[in-house]
């Protein structure tokens, strides 16, 4: 239990049930100021639930927050260590705040990124707000592990909601960081020598935490090569279900590995193709040794045994091995297993990164998911024909939020011309893509979208482009 769980269970059941050694009052005294100071505003965290005055100047609400960031002190005399980095300047601040206020608040994220990138940190009277959103928010948490400062994490050692930033990224050393201090290193070995990361990984393996392995095998997806084969495949043999996941996910992008060469065996004995037919039997059941190489047993819900262990085998083996290019094989028939066979080539598009596959499945189901197989370019000119020649629906929404930002030219024109067209006939249909358009397209084509139509809804776009490059250009000063 917390200091103020304990605390407070003593004084319910009562000292002659639950003797306390010390004073309690002064005990739960102390327990208040000491919550108080992680707090954002006075009052928020505290036992009593008691919130700051609504009349509170700005000048007032910073000077308190600054107060409860940090500037006091650890029941016990203790005191936020040193920083060692520099803080972002004071207009980017006052955009982060005015982003936390709730304008603009999708960008939040990507103000992070932006400002992690620079290597400095934030002020400290942000600190308990982000931390906050933080423990709900675990995607913003990789960017808090930099920006928070020694402060933030001074102020996570305190509060036990805001611990999760102590298994950040903070930029130590392999030798001396936690697991997410040596995933990033192991990640800019891996993209400056691939070899050297891998022999770096090989030499600590047996004594990396079962827990921290499939992080550090994710990291190999960057410039994977057939010489990091003979480690994933006896990575194939751990213990945890996680790491053998993620080196079978490696080793399906390797078609000349052993596992896909086995896997490739697997399809054989389950499709044979005549002329224009494609034969499927689905296996009749699911051994170790195809469990050894990714395939999981026990399907989701909805889905049959035999269909789900059909569908992986599809998907780890060599799209190669098909015999086929993928138009040709769509236009085939398929008497039985048909939509799980096409399902699974979905899968195997994106599993194995392979872009013609990834062009083709996604004519004959464009999810976002098939994106990811093409470079960011690509990935542009598909969506904006798709934006062009489809209906505004959660589809084109869904597409549109697969693309990498930031958008080029050509799909930022067709989306604002999307924008154009559907304003004259469904003007309330338009809000998430207004804002999917302001988020995404490059905050440089500002002047675009500001010249592109007078319509409402464009210049909503305009303002928010506008926004961020703004934001861009305080984080570089």
């Amino acid at each position: 239990m917390t200091g103020w769980d304990d605390l407070t269970s003593t004084a319910l059941v009562g000292t002659d049930r639950r003797p306390y050694t010390g004073d309690l009052l002064e005990a739960a005294a102390v327990e208040t100021v000491r919550r108080r100071a992680g707090a954002s505003t006075p009052g928020e965290h505290t036992p009593d639930g008691g919130k700051p005055s609504d009349g509170a100047s700005g000048e007032e609400r910073k000077a308190a927050e600054e107060r409860g960031a940090g500037e006091g002190r650890e029941p016990g005399g203790g005191r936020a260590p040193e920083e060692e980095r520099a803080a972002i300047g004071r207009r980017a601040a006052e955009r982060l705040r005015r982003i936390l206020d709730g304008e603009h608040e999708r960008l939040l994220p990507e103000w992070l990124a932006a400002a992690a990138a620079t290597g400095r940190r934030v002020p400290p009277y942000v600190l308990p707000e982000l931390l906050d959103r933080g423990r709900r928010d675990r995607s913003i948490r990789v960017h808090l592990g930099v920006l928070a400062g020694q402060r933030g994490r001074w102020l996570a050692g305190l509060n036990p909601a805001w611990d999760y930033l102590l298994d950040e990224p903070t930029g130590e050393t392999w030798e001396l960081g936690g697991a997410a201090d040596r995933r990033a290193h192991l990640s800019a070995l891996r993209a400056a020598d691939p070899g050297q990361a891998r022999a770096l990984l090989e030499s600590t393996w047996e004594q990396e935490a079962p827990d921290d392995r499939a992080g550090f095998v994710e990291v190999l997806a960057e410039g994977l090569s057939m010489a990091d084969e003979p480690f994933l495949e006896q990575a194939l043999d751990d213990r945890r279900r996680e790491v053998r996941q993620a080196a079978a996910n490696l080793l399906t992008r390797l078609p000349s590995s052993r596992m896909s060469r086995r896997m490739a065996e697997r399809l054989r004995a389950c499709v044979t193709i005549d002329g224009d037919v494609i034969a499927v039997e689905a296996p009749a059941y699911c051994d170790k040794e195809m469990e050894r190489d990714g395939i999981r047993q026990k399907p989701p819900r909805g889905i049959g045994e035999r269909a789900w262990w059909l569908q992986q085998i599809i998907a780890r083996a060599p799209l190669s091995a098909w015999g086929h290019r993928p138009a040709r094989l769509l236009a085939m028939k398929i008497p039985d297993w048909d939509a799980d066979v096409k399902s699974a080539w979905v899968r195997a598009a994106v599993l194995q990164r392979d872009p013609e596959w990834a062009r083709a499945m996604f004519g004959w189901d464009p999810i976002a998911d098939l994106l990811v197989a093409l470079p960011p370019e690509e990935q542009q000119e598909l969506a904006a024909r798709f934006v062009a020649e489809h209906d505004l629906d959660s589809q084109l929404i869904m597409v549109l939020g697969g693309v990498s930002s930031h958008w080029g030219e050509g799909l930022a024109t067709a989306v604002l011309r999307k924008i154009v067209k559907v304003n004259t006939t469904q003007p309330w249909n338009l809000a998430e893509l207004v804002k999917l358009a302001g988020e995404h397209i490059d905050p440089a084509l500002h002047e675009l979208a500001e010249d592109f139509s007078p319509a409402e809804p464009v210049q909503k776009v305009a303002s928010l482009l506008r926004f961020r490059a703004d934001m861009y250009k305080e984080l570089t000063r």
